[in-house]
């Protein structure tokens, strides 16, 4: 097993709770062979924000689809709040999955699009459209509900998307890149947002990206990986308060955790390179 490093940026440990999901000893070998992933262990506590990032192809994306049970490891074993995957859905253990690309109904006016999860789990009609319409506000996009998605932004159909999610009540948020094809302005106000609402309403969150000041920004804890095969090369731990703003951001402290950030990611990319 490769050597997982912890980094301490004065971050207090997490308090001993019953982990959201934890992976132990797990691996990804592909049908053709290839090795997603070296054995990965990782515990992700209630409450926690958790980058994944790291070089492409160091399995961030594989990653986050075994905690959405999307694929399966090809060793290890996986829980979900102590049990097996048939846990998730009842309540308080809700998982909700935000792909990079919205993938709305072109023909669907944005309150159909997120109630689709509703209406697939036959919730009643007016039950379905009460919760839209406060995933909608929670999102900023109350406004938006009779359009279409032709009719919006990138950013405001990415609102749409976050807010499908959210109309399941989910208590695990996983998200892959959500952001990445967004002007930086754009990302930014999504970034604050989210961070804002996922601390109000206490929700789990492991998200995958690129970007280090993302990452930061977001994170009570980063998982940087390594590739080669795809394996966690090290964990950053973010210890500043929630919510946050563009006050952190602009802020010395901010610039000196990116830097921190990626001179550790400078080294996993290296490592990637000669392992």
């Amino acid at each position: 097993m490769f050597d997982q490093t912890s980094v301490d940026t004065g971050a207090s440990t997490t308090s001993a709770a019953m982990p959201v999901v934890e992976l132990l000893s797990v691996d990804k070998v592909f049908a053709n062979g290839t090795r997603g992933l070296a054995p990965v262990d990782l515990a992700i506590q209630p409450g926690e924000f958790i980058s994944l990032i790291g070089p492409s192809g160091c399995g961030k994306s594989t990653l986050l689809k075994l905690i959405a049970n999307l694929i399966e490891p090809t060793d290890g074993k996986m829980q979900w709040w102590r049990g097996d995957f048939e846990k998730v859905g009842s309540p308080g253990k809700r998982l909700a999955f935000v792909f990079q690309d919205p993938t709305l109904m072109p023909w669907a006016k944005v309150d159909r699009n997120v109630c689709l999860p509703l209406e697939l789990a036959g919730v009643p009609k007016e039950e379905a459209k009460a919760r839209a319409a406060t995933a909608l506000e929670h999102v900023g996009l109350s406004a938006a509900a009779r359009r279409y998605p032709r009719q919006l932004s990138g950013g405001m159909r990415m609102r749409v998307s976050i807010a499908r999610a959210l109309v399941t009540e989910p208590d695990l948020l996983l998200m892959d890149e959500p952001f990445g094809a967004l002007d930086e302005f754009t990302r930014n106000k999504l970034d604050e947002d989210l961070v804002n609402l996922c601390h109000a309403r206490g929700l789990t969150n492991v998200f995958v990206t690129h970007s280090i000041y993302e990452a930061v920004f977001l994170s009570t804890r980063i998982v940087v990986m390594a590739s080669n095969p795809g394996r966690i090369f090290a964990e950053f731990r973010v210890d500043e308060p929630m919510p946050r703003d563009e006050n952190f951001r602009r802020s010395d402290r901010f610039a000196a955790l990116c830097r921190d950030m990626s001179a550790l990611l400078s080294d996993a990319s290296l490592a990637s390179v000669i392992a």
